[in-house]
């Protein structure tokens, strides 16, 4: 998709988890997580609305293996709310390692938005928990602002970048991730799965130099 201008106004940027503990040297590093926050800069200057989301665990969340006897991280449990990943320690509530990545423009957002801060459920979307049913209030905000087209960067695809797109695809806005903008965990195939659940709801799948700008208000 080629030629698409960005509508400064009306268009929101989300950059998702773009956060220490995801990025080279963190508890949960994604290869590669750092280089989307020069990206993620660039483009912020040509949208007018522009929103982060930040993973914001307490100590001992359920989703950490160090509190699941007998297992590792990337191991698998099921949950009540179904099957769930289990992760190194990460994001814990203000550690260094949830913490905006040093050199992320995170003054431009209008809006941060904290997830994964219930004890008892993970939250990879901006939208919604875990369980497809506990919303972030992100989707009231965004309509109450006439903002119907979504443009994603961030960390990591095939996780909290595509739940988020999945989630606001359904929720009736219209989704574009910014591919060279993100960077995957890719865990036992998992990013061309995500790639072919977004597709298949029609999640738009673009590049940086596809997009035109136009200067914000």
């Amino acid at each position: 998709m080629a030629n698409l201008t960005i509508d400064a106004s009306h268009d929101a940027l989300i950059g998702i988890d773009i956060q220490n503990d995801f990025c080279p040297g963190g508890a949960l590093a994604v290869a590669e997580g750092d280089q989307v926050v020069g990206l993620t800069n660039t483009l912020m200057a040509s949208f007018d609305r522009v929103l982060l989301t930040q993973d914001w665990h307490p100590a001992g969340h359920s989703s950490f293996a160090s509190g699941h006897d007998g297992t590792s991280p990337y191991d698998t449990v099921e949950a009540t709310y179904g099957t769930q990943t289990l992760w190194p320690d990460h994001c814990v509530q203000g550690s260094e390692g949830a913490a905006f990545h040093r050199d992320l423009n995170s003054d431009r957002a209008e809006l941060v938005i904290r997830k994964g801060y219930r004890p008892e459920i993970d939250s990879y979307s901006a939208m919604f928990e875990n369980d497809h049913a506990t919303p972030t209030g992100l989707a009231g905000y965004l309509r109450e602002r006439g903002l119907g087209r979504l443009f994603m960067t961030g960390l990591a695809t095939d996780f909290c970048v595509a739940y988020s797109a999945l989630d606001a695809k359904a929720a009736g806005f219209e989704v574009f991730v910014i591919e060279d903008a993100c960077r995957a965990i890719d865990l036992g195939g998992s990013l061309a799965t995500a790639w072919d659940q977004m597709s298949a709801v029609g999640v738009n799948r673009i590049k940086s130099s596809d997009l035109i700008a136009t200067p914000p208000a």
